[in-house]
């Protein structure tokens, strides 16, 4: 019987933007259109020596991310995708995601090139429906262009459109975040994304944050659960933390993260999970450009062990933990977390599944320290095997 290729994701950054976000902390440089052919040219040279790799795979996603992708221009990204599709096993059904700023994603011809050359799946940086908010946080559209963005990709071809949204900005109501909301469900999306806030240093919104007024953690709080709630009534599903989708149209690409598939990266900055190795490249343009592919010696995740990440990342998503694949995978009792799960389930903050457990809206807001504590009680018991085994007892512990 012939064995079924592994599914392969792949990521392409993009690091060009028109403007940096007040916000980001996400490697891109602003203004930098000297650099986007030759950008280009290193980023095919980069796919065409790795596709021999992917060949016992099936790339099943492929995802352009920033920075601004379609700050690049069309030309350049069905250049880049045609080298993607010429030298990897893409299938026909492929998930080929290109994430975009409203204000470069309002030319009806540009973007039925791009649906032409495959992109079948559009995401969209909305962050808020009120133009205010989006000047404060350095945003440079409308939301009248998140509008016509929409428009122009529904007639170029595209019927799968994601949002992203983010709720805790300065100076930001309740009542703002409600309107963003109406607003962009009236909008009809596919799928979107709620982010909260995160003040990252170094950013200019992190050098002002003692001068700008936040909501409260609280009132953060308060925003998520309305989402939560909101979305679902309208048809969005919650599959993960932040994201919501309609029926079948969950992120596959970012699905692969949460469920520790393979992935591979390309571009400075990009993270990659493939062949059984993590491993990133540092942000470094001109370095990547020249050829000096130099891996990242700071991958954060790297010192985790595949259990404790198993039980990250599944606890971000609705399907939760599965009791029996943890136990036969990892070679370890799950029992431990069991008792904590039954503490959070009185507390609301958990629940039951068919296979094992999930966290509950108000569990994912303190998922971090759920998490921490769960994988506290995996470190004890592993702390107690290894015990056992150097004072000879060998019993299952």
């Amino acid at each position: 019987m012939k064995k079924e290729k592994a599914p392969l994701g792949l990521y392409i950054h993009i690091p060009f933007c028109r403007q940096k976000c007040a916000y980001c902390d996400f490697y891109s440089l602003p203004s930098r259109e000297d650099k986007m052919d030759a950008y280009t040219d290193a980023l095919i040279r980069h796919i065409r020596e790795v596709a021999p790799r992917t060949e016992s795979h099936r790339v099943d996603t492929v995802y352009f991310g920033g920075g601004t992708p379609s700050y690049l221009g069309a030309e350049r990204l069905r250049s880049i995708l045609r080298a993607v599709r010429k030298g990897c096993p893409v299938t026909r059904d492929a998930e080929i995601t290109l994430e975009a700023n409203p204000d470069s994603a309002c030319d009806i011809k540009a973007l039925r090139t791009l649906h032409r050359a495959g992109f079948n799946r559009l995401s969209l940086g909305v962050q808020s429906a009120d133009d205010g908010l989006l000047h404060a946080i350095g945003r440079i559209h409308t939301f009248a262009q998140v509008q016509q963005s929409v428009t122009a990709a529904r007639k170029a071809g595209f019927r799968n459109i994601s949002m992203d949204l983010i709720y805790g900005l300065p100076g930001q109501t309740m009542r703002q975040w409600e309107d963003t909301l109406s607003a962009v469900i009236a909008l009809a999306p596919e799928h979107i994304s709620c982010y909260g806030l995160k003040l990252e240093p170094g950013t200019p919104l992190y050098e002002r944050r003692l001068e700008e007024t936040f909501p409260d953690d609280d009132a953060q709080a308060d925003m998520y659960l309305y989402a939560v709630t909101a979305l679902e009534q309208n048809g969005y599903g919650q599959y993960e933390i932040s994201n919501f989708a309609k029926p079948g149209y969950e992120s596959r690409h970012n699905l692969k993260y949460w469920r520790m598939q393979e992935y591979a990266g390309f571009g400075p900055g990009a993270h990659s999970d493939f062949g059984g190795v993590r491993y990133a490249y540092v942000r470094d343009l001109d370095g990547y450009i020249g050829g000096r592919l130099i891996l990242s010696e700071s991958e954060s995740d790297a010192t985790l062990t595949r259990d404790y990440e198993y039980v990250m990342l599944s606890l971000r998503t609705a399907e939760g933990i599965d009791r029996r694949y943890f136990e036969t995978t990892y070679r370890q009792r799950f029992q431990p977390m069991e008792e904590l799960f039954l503490q959070y389930e009185r507390a609301g903050l958990a629940c039951r599944t068919e296979n094992g457990w999930r966290l509950t809206p108000r569990g994912f807001l303190v998922s971090n320290s759920i998490i921490v504590a769960l994988e506290d009680a995996l470190a004890q018991q592993k702390l107690r095997r290894e015990q056992a085994v150097a004072s000879g007892n060998y019993r299952v512990i």
